[in-house]
């Protein structure tokens, strides 16, 4: 018997860098997507076979740091399931993907949910879809070594097509929000400003501290709990604005949820918009030509604009009317142009399914 599934990246329409303040996101999933065959072997050994890296081979006892780049992923999945408490024979695992890499729409949920899924139903385990996002997040946490939250890895298996993932990051509660832009005679353009910028680690983890001191200071357990107010009360110049991101960035998220759910979507432009000043500003995580890019698009008659994932470079989500499109696109590739850069990479994606079965 042999399962394949595949399970998609993701970008987030707009709730930034709030899921570490217990705060509410909007992600939806991509149709591009990573594909896992999986079979068991008679033995020990789980011989993982990617079509675009080579291949690797390693134990089903298997400890975190001794498989290292692309298959720790894969290794870590193994290793996250077995902390479960699951027993797995020896694995085959072919893998093959078209998630772009390094542009900030979570090619390692994709890959670590997709290879879950796949070992889930080859042997039988039971799993639901919301545990095998924990196991994913556990594979990348604790094995591979990277701080994500939950949010990629539940929006790779839990969102479905032509909607979007309200996901509160305090309760993990979910509900899926229609939105088919095509439908009200829009395009959602995600664009790819190929820019890729140095320190963004170290960078996040500032971020993340700064808000974690405003809610010290403010007396509460996370900046959710705060309010406009409150955050103006701080003294510390840059915690109060990066409090205030968050703070209003959460506010941004319901707004945009609550106009999505009266069927006027487009209505939410001006709120992202909103957002990247507010991540170019108070938060300072854009870039120039994250800056350039959203401002070209605004030019071209986009209805909002924004850059989405954690900053510093990745990928902008922008609105626009069907018949905008084109003025759009000519605007920002010849902003590119002026500024001697490559051209973006331009998609134009649906919201797609999540984790699901191929065979």
């Amino acid at each position: 018997m042999t399962s394949t599934w595949a399970a998609p990246g993701r970008v987030n329409l707009i709730g930034e860098h709030v899921d570490y303040n217990d705060g509410l996101v909007l992600p939806f999933a991509l149709p591009f997507v990573t594909r896992a065959r999986v079979s068991t072997r008679s033995d020990d050994a789980v011989r993982v076979v990617s079509e675009d890296v080579g291949g690797v081979e390693f134990a089903t006892a298997i400890s975190p740091g001794e498989v290292e780049d692309w298959a720790a992923y894969v290794a870590g999945v193994v290793w996250s399931l077995q902390q479960r408490g699951a027993t797995l024979p020896g694995l085959d695992i072919a893998l093959s993907s078209n998630v772009p890499l390094g542009a900030g729409l979570s090619s390692s949920a994709s890959l670590t949910c997709s290879v879950a899924s796949a070992i889930n139903d080859e042997c039988s385990l039971g799993l639901d879809p919301r545990e095998l996002a924990d196991v994913s997040r556990v594979a990348e946490n604790d094995f591979v070594g990277v701080p994500t939250g939950t949010m990629d890895q539940l929006a790779s298996m839990l969102c479905e097509s032509e909607h979007l993932l309200l996901l509160d990051c305090r309760s993990m509660e979910t509900r899926s929000i229609p939105f088919a832009p095509a439908a009200a005679n829009m395009t959602l353009l995600l664009i790819d400003s190929h820019a890729r910028h140095s320190l963004v680690g170290s960078e996040y983890g500032d971020r993340r501290s700064d808000c974690e001191a405003a809610a010290d200071d403010l007396g509460l357990e996370s900046l959710r709990d705060a309010t406009l107010e409150q955050v103006a009360s701080l003294q510390d110049d840059r915690q109060r604005r990066r409090a205030h991101h968050v703070v209003s960035e959460i506010d941004r998220v319901q707004r945009v949820a609550a106009i999505l759910d009266s069927g006027t979507p487009a209505d939410i432009g001006a709120y992202l918009t909103a957002s990247h000043e507010s991540m170019r500003d108070d938060f300072e995580i854009s870039c120039e030509e994250l800056d350039v890019l959203v401002d070209a698009a605004l030019d071209g008659g986009a209805l909002g604009a924004r850059m989405t994932g954690g900053g510093f470079g990745g990928c902008a989500v922008v609105l626009c009317r069907a018949d905008d499109v084109e003025s759009v696109t000519s605007r920002v590739e010849s902003s590119y142009d002026a500024h001697g850069w490559q051209r973006p990479t331009i998609w134009t994606p649906q919201p797609a399914q999540g984790a699901h079965r191929l065979s």
